[in-house]
Parts: C-alpha cells; structure tokens; sequence
C-alpha cells in the first residue's frame, strides 16, 4: 500500500491495549539517511479550550505501529490517556 503524509494525517491513532482513541497523527520524524520513518507525533490534547496549553505530544515508534488501515492506525503502546491523571488542578495549571 502506497500512503502520503496526507493520507496518514486523515487516519485516527488507536491502542489495541486499552481501545482508547489517541488523536490523529499531526507530524512525522524520519531518518534523512535512510529516508525511513522512524516515528508518529500526535499532539497531545489541549487544556480548557486551548487557553491553558496542551498536554504533552504523543510520539509513537515505527515499530510500534500494528496495522495501518483504511480509517485508522493500530498502535501496541502504553498512554496516559487511559485513565485519570494525578496531580489535581493546581499541578496541571502550572505545567
């Protein structure tokens, strides 16, 4: 399957281990040498519409990287938008 970096921007990031929906790939790294990607970038989600930050980007390693669909990407990683971060408020505003 031949796939731009415009095709892979419209396909939503997906973790098989939790079943939570990541975001959408917003960027790309890759090796200048070898002209391979090495990773992802899905920017991290952002905070009371925006006026407070974002939280940090998600980079996902080629080799993480599943299956590659249609409409989506499966990724086999960890993320911390699985469950309720700690801290409380206060921590998260001066991030």
């Amino acid at each position: 399957m031949i796939c731009r970096f415009s095709d892979l921007r419209c396909k939503e990031v997906i973790s098989i281990k939790t079943g939570t929906r990541i975001g959408f790939v917003d960027d790309m790294e890759f090796d200048s040498c070898t002209a391979k990607i090495c990773r992802i970038i899905v920017f991290g989600r952002s905070r009371f519409f925006g006026l407070l930050g974002r939280e940090d980007d998600l980079v996902i390693n080629w080799c993480d990287i599943e299956i590659i669909g249609e409409d989506t990407i499966l990724v086999s990683c960890d993320f911390p938008y699985g469950g309720k971060k700690k801290g409380g408020l206060l921590k998260n505003l001066l991030k």
